[in-house]
């Protein structure tokens, strides 16, 4: 059993680190492993098993600890400084991806156009060029393509994700005010509107491949369409999992009006997604 020394919290030894790292170094080597020579997908297959496998047993561990009151003030502080760390970090990740964009956009793009006068930018290299946006770059990599217009899929994805976030806030009011019923309703909604978000990024994905030729290959514009809706798409599935997770065990009734962290972290992250969401329909969209 985890003990509390003098105020301070010592959880017992767990072996849950080391699984999470198997399954992390399979997943990730049998990633590399099907890119490079394209052999079977069962090393990475079974490294992502064992990472599920981690994560429900773990957070399973943190809940249980929690339910029977090991957890003390410390405990809460330490939790709510290391979800806000991770979200910072997300928001570096993501700040990592619309530099890129901004930088070839602002900077690249009107170098290898002749803006720029440095001489060897566009005389030398590529001295037919004419910069536009949005671009494949010079040679045309990828083929012709048609850009994602933004007052289609990408603007009721914009509601859609926005309404989730209404919604999740309305759960939480209702989890403040013990009405469980509002609390329940209002997660099944977000889960749901999440969902459909993700369903339609999969068809907006489809249509892009299939009829705008437009892919992870085509040049500057396609890498950093695909790389920031993609990766938000990801963070909207995880978003998702953590607020069905937390539904579950509203249905179950483990949170309480004062006791409610894991609700407030799934919440957190998901307003750091519509947040993130908005950026992408303005600067990927709107105005490319």
């Amino acid at each position: 059993m985890s003990e509390s020394h003098g105020g301070y919290y010592l959880p017992q030894p767990s072996y849950w680190p080391l699984v999470g790292s198997v399954g992390l170094f399979l997943a990730l080597g049998g990633f590399a492993h099907f890119l490079v020579d394209h052999g079977s997908p069962l090393w990475m297959i079974s490294g992502f098993v064992i990472l599920a496998i981690m994560m429900f047993g773990w957070f399973g561990t943190v809940i249980h600890e929690s339910g029977s009151g090991a957890y003390n003030a410390q405990v809460d502080r330490s939790f709510r400084m290391g979800m806000a760390w991770f979200i910072f970090s997300e928001v570096m990740f993501f700040a990592a991806f619309f530099g890129a964009l901004f930088y070839m956009r602002i900077f690249a793009e009107p170098w290898l156009g002749g803006a720029s006068n440095n001489f060897f930018t566009h005389q030398w290299l590529y001295p037919d060029y004419v910069a536009h946006w949005p671009s494949n770059g010079p040679g045309t990599v990828g083929g012709k393509f048609g850009q994602m217009p933004a007052w289609g899929l990408p603007a009721i994805n914009t509601l859609i994700l926005l309404s989730s976030g209404v919604t999740v806030t309305w759960a939480h009011w209702g989890l403040k005010k013990n009405n469980r019923g509002q609390l329940i309703l209002g997660l099944f909604m977000t889960v749901a509107l999440g969902a459909l978000f993700v369903g339609l990024q999969a068809f907006e994905y489809h249509h892009a491949y299939t009829e705008l030729n437009l892919k992870l290959s085509t040049g500057a514009y396609g890498s950093t369409f695909f790389m920031l809706t993609g990766f938000h798409g990801l963070h909207v599935t995880i978003g998702a999992i953590m607020l069905l997770v937390v539904l579950l065990r509203s249905v179950k009734g483990h949170f309480s009006p004062h006791h409610h962290f894991a609700f407030e972290a799934a919440a957190w992250y998901w307003h750091f997604v519509d947040v993130v969401w908005l950026g992408l329909f303005i600067f990927v969209y709107w105005l490319a």
